[in-house]
């Protein structure tokens, strides 16, 4: 009876968070009250603080819920790192891109955080640590680009704190433009041959995929 409370507490908190995503993509993130969500949501006012201490809190889980588990298997991860520096970094650039185009409620959430919200008051919080966050996404991306130029994957033209922000410019830039504007141009036939002639223009050949 303790494990089903469980089961059902969970597929509720998943029930907000979905319900959140929803609202805040439709309102933005300052227009929207618990109130919206938890109607959104069919649930309680009282549900809702059961799960979530407030507005910030819900929004927390809500990135949390997104970006968990792209981190989780650690150990997976450096072992691609070590053994194929520069294919982890592509491979890594194709399966967020292909998220992104796939995974709906993914993309929702980027969307919220690019374009329906304010970080300012209370949200401020959020984008300190979405900063440290970004500061683990460095770290990751600079080890693999200092294995690969030593590794001889690519050359010395750039840093590898250098190649780390070009490559994340790269992805932002072309995901922002697009999540604001799907028109702009296709993702899905423009993004990998963009990325392929940046990869290649890191100065060392790589075999087409």
């Amino acid at each position: 009876m303790v494990r089903r409370t469980k089961e059902d507490a969970l597929v509720t908190r998943h029930r907000i968070l979905d319900a959140a995503v929803e609202v805040f993509n439709h309102q933005g993130v300052s227009q929207t009250s618990l109130n919206d969500i938890a109607k959104h949501a069919g649930v309680t006012r009282g549900a809702i603080y059961w799960h979530f201490e407030n507005k910030l809190a819900m929004f927390n889980a809500m990135v949390e819920r997104l970006i968990c588990p792209l981190m989780i298997n650690a150990e997976d991860r450096e072992a691609r790192i070590n053994a194929d520096p520069l294919g982890f970094l592509r491979d890594a650039s194709a399966e967020f891109l292909g998220k992104m185009l796939t995974d709906e409620n993914f993309r929702r959430v980027f969307e919220i955080l690019w374009h329906k919200c304010e970080y300012v008051g209370e949200m401020a919080a959020i984008r300190d640590s979405h900063l440290d966050e970004g500061e683990n996404h460095i770290d990751i991306l600079e080890r693999a680009f200092t294995l690969a130029q030593k590794q001889g994957q690519i050359g010395h033209a750039l840093t590898p704190h250098q190649a780390t922000i070009a490559l994340i410019a790269q992805l932002d830039g072309l995901l922002f433009n697009w999540t604001k504007n799907p028109a702009m141009f296709p993702l899905e036939s423009y993004a990998a041959p963009i990325l392929e002639q940046w990869f290649r223009g890191l100065g060392a050949a790589l075999p087409r995929r």
